[in-house]
């Protein structure tokens, strides 16, 4: 009896013994990383040169933070869209143990409750779900602290690259660990965040178009990963209320404890924090100035114009009671543009002209922006200057200097660099702006230029120069001072003052030209009557291709490349195209809120606005408009040897030759996919039922049916280009009478112009006069057409020649 009485004993012993060598495993912090680099912050790390680990000191368990993923070194392409500089994903997170593992768990920061009831905020946190970013194992420990080994975290894909290069059909890419490692120059730990920074390649295989231009080895690529851990703002800062109106974005979250019957999304403006150091004086100076530090790599005369286009905003920011608020510096020679502590300018590089960004890292809390970070694209500016250079021919000897064409290149990328800085100050798009003589640096501007009456390019109005009078207000709104008491008041007043101003505000999903309606707010336009625009900008298009030539190449440039300068000026109209086409169909409107002043509402373009509008579109049908001069084609030859055709090149179907139909039917189909767009139908025939007295779907139908149907040209090319324009126009009226996005009662009207064209080409007698050049083109079209009426099926495989990019200009 009395060894069974030991047996509990004896299990007891060996269990702590057990136990005791458990923990005996597990080596204080300081014992572990004893002969480690020692980097303090506010996330302290250890890293191990042998090895190349990094080790994270975990002091604060269940203390939110920031965390920021960046991409420092990019892959250079804009069609893949992984550049250098990129910010990745924000994420409010915190570090939670679990036995001998620590758990990284993002917050699910937009469903909240902002009750006092602990229960009812428990209530929403387990209903919606977190996610658990990554999973540490404990390396080491004391009583207030343990220690994980964080590389395998940073030498994850958490910024997606992989998924990126799938998404873009460039191949199925993975990580390749064995060519992943930590990078020590980067990786940096400050008082309020942290800096981890690695070196990952991807291995794949079948890579794509876009992944073979820009890489050394397309089946290696070797990019940068940047991680912050930021500690989160203090409490001092006051979010401000968003307000559709203010010209702001929106950080939002849902709040489930307010009371029944009013909203539960609550809306703050993303902004800086500035305060004066005088709250009572009119304009004082702030207690921390916004800084935004500029890419010491950006070269001149670049770099000047960059600097001039980011300082306009101080002009802003003294109109709302600042002065020195806002300064532009070039950044620190040591200093790392990822580190969250700095607004910074980045000057980026990719294979072809592409886009630019302006982002910030924001607290989802209030709408705080802790770090703004701008990605200007370098080959923005040489566009222009192919456009001025398109349009001027100034190379009457060759070797002519053309810094006045120049000139007005440095005034776009000034007039861009104050743009995206714009976007990291928490201001959206006003694409409005250009009717109230450009009113604001958040337009996307169009060049504005003219020809003098001694048939010289006029640019000296190319690009707006300095804050526009939206600009300013935008910026009263978001960062005047206010006391709690007034501030609601203040922020209504400057709303009035907007609309005194006569200033509108209408961003990018009301501007697009695909299924956007409103009649004012457009990209890539001028003026405030966009019909009268598209007709100056064609005249202005007409003068330059007729001087187009050899003066438009310097001397020891290959005849051929004048096939990419001709490209942009053949399509300089084609952005107030998509200006004009959106008073068709068009609806008047303001972001409203009801009780504020008296209300627009949704007020129908005018029948004679729609019908000006109209006129204005069927010119760029015009053969006259679409042929290109004879002058020009006898100067293009097929590429010349070392040289080969860019995305930028117009694709035809001659061969190597110039297509002359190419650039036109290009052309044509960019106006016939605008006007005949479904959501526009089916608006413009809503319209026309509601009230005879609007524009209706037979108006428009009717007069393009003639205007294409009925055309005459006196040339054999003339003759040509129209039939291609009545190709394209009835293939495309069959293809939409088949949508499944038309209502039933526009397709009825597209099959009866259809049928109408049968009737019109197929009269007695049309096909038994062979003088007739256009008898066999109107035979097979209307065979065509009666086949489709029949089979629901259009004979063929023909499609229209691909649009080369045109945006950004």
């Amino acid at each position: 009896m009395q060894k069974f009485r030991l047996l509990p004993y004896i299990l007891c012993t060996l269990l702590g013994a057990m136990i005791t060598q458990a923990h005996a495993a597990i080596k204080s912090i300081d014992e572990f990383t004893d002969k480690l680099n020692h980097f303090p912050g506010y996330y302290t790390f250890f890293a191990d040169n042998n090895s190349g680990k990094i080790y994270l000191d975990i002091d604060k368990l269940k203390q939110p933070f920031l965390l920021q993923h960046s991409l420092p070194y990019g892959v250079g392409s804009n069609d893949i869209g992984l550049d250098r500089g990129q910010l990745g994903g924000t994420y409010m997170v915190q570090f939670e143990r679990f036995g001998n593992k620590v758990m990284l768990r993002a917050l699910n920061s937009y469903y909240q409750a902002s009750s006092d009831n602990a229960a009812e905020q428990q209530s929403v946190k387990e209903a919606f779900a977190s996610s658990i970013l990554h999973g540490f194992k404990v390396v080491a420990e004391d009583d207030d602290s343990v220690l994980v080994d964080y590389t395998p975290y940073l030498l994850s894909d958490v910024h997606g690259v992989s998924r990126t290069l799938a998404a873009r059909k460039q191949g199925n890419f993975s990580l390749d660990s064995g060519r992943s490692a930590v990078f020590m120059p980067r990786s940096k730990a400050f008082v309020d965040n942290t800096e981890l920074e690695a070196l990952l390649t991807f291995k794949g295989n079948k890579p794509g178009e876009f992944v073979r231009q820009v890489s050394a080895d397309p089946y290696a690529i070797t990019v940068h990963q940047h991680h912050s851990l930021v500690k989160l703002p203090d409490s001092n800062y006051t979010p401000r209320q968003f307000h559709p109106q203010s010209g702001y974005w929106s950080i939002e979250h849902k709040d489930y404890s307010v009371p029944l019957g009013e909203s539960m999304y609550v809306r703050y403006i993303p902004r800086h924090r500035l305060a004066k150091k005088d709250p009572v004086a009119a304009v004082s100076e702030p207690i921390k100035p916004i800084i935004y530090y500029l890419d010491p790599g950006v070269p001149e005369p670049v770099k000047t114009a960059l600097l001039d286009g980011a300082t306009w905003w101080n002009d802003a920011f003294i109109a709302a009671g600042y002065k020195n608020a806002f300064r532009v510096e070039i950044l620190p020679e040591n200093a790392d543009p990822m580190d969250i502590r700095y607004n910074v300018i980045q000057w980026v590089h990719r294979a072809t002209r592409g886009w630019s960004y302006g982002a910030s890292v924001i607290d989802p809390r209030t709408g705080e922006i802790i770090k703004g970070h701008v990605t200007l694209g370098s080959l923005r500016v040489r566009q222009d200057i192919l456009i001025a250079q398109a349009l001027a021919a100034p190379f009457v000897k060759g070797d002519e200097v053309t810094e006045r064409l120049h000139a007005m290149a440095l005034d776009r990328i000034r007039q861009l660099s104050a743009h995206e800085i714009g976007h990291t100050l928490g201001i959206a798009h006003n694409f409005s702006a250009s009717i109230k003589d450009r009113a604001s640096v958040m337009d996307y501007p169009h060049p504005l230029v003219s020809f003098n009456n001694e048939g010289k390019l006029d640019i000296t109005q190319g690009y707006a120069k300095g804050m526009g009078a939206w600009d300013k207000q935008v910026i009263k709104y978001g960062y005047s001072d206010f006391t709690a008491s007034n501030e609601a008041q203040g922020l209504k007043a400057i709303l009035a003052e907007n609309r005194t101003q006569g200033l509108e505000f209408i961003s990018d999903r009301d501007a697009r030209a695909k299924g956007g309606a409103h009649p004012t707010a457009h990209l890539w336009d001028n003026g405030n009557d966009p019909s009268l625009e598209l007709l100056r900008v064609l005249d202005v298009r007409s003068q330059a291709l007729s001087t187009f030539g050899i003066n438009n190449l310097q001397t020891g440039e290959a005849l051929s490349q004048l096939e990419e300068k001709l490209v942009p000026l053949y399509l300089f109209h084609r952005f107030q195209v998509e200006s004009a086409v959106k008073l068709i169909g068009g609806v008047d409107y303001d972001y409203e809120i009801r009780g504020e002043h008296p209300i627009k509402g949704a007020q129908v373009v005018a029948k004679a606005q729609q019908q000006q509008a109209l006129k204005a579109m069927l010119a760029t049908l015009d053969v006259k408009t679409l042929q290109i001069p004879e002058s020009i084609l006898a100067l293009l030859p097929p590429k010349a040897y070392g040289e080969s055709k860019t995305r930028e090149s117009v694709y035809g179907r001659t061969g190597l030759t110039f297509d002359a139909m190419a650039l036109p039917e290009v052309s044509v189909n960019h106006t016939l996919n605008l006007l005949f767009n479904t959501q526009r139908l089916n608006r413009v025939a809503q319209q026309g039922a509601r009230t005879s007295a609007a524009f209706s779907l037979d108006d428009l139908l009717s007069q393009t049916y003639g205007y294409v149907f009925g055309h005459r040209s006196d040339t054999a090319m003339g003759e040509k280009l129209a039939q291609r324009v009545q190709y394209l126009t009835a293939k495309k009226l069959a293809e939409l009478s088949l949508s499944d996005k038309l209502d039933p009662e526009v397709q009825a009207q597209l099959r009866f112009y259809l049928a109408q064209l049968v009737a019109d080409y197929t009269q007695s007698g049309l096909f038994n006069d062979v003088s007739k050049g256009d008898s066999a083109f109107k035979h097979y079209l209307s065979e065509q057409v009666q086949h489709f009426l029949i089979s629901g099926k259009w004979l063929g495989s023909f499609k229209a020649i691909k649009t080369p990019p045109g945006s950004p200009i």
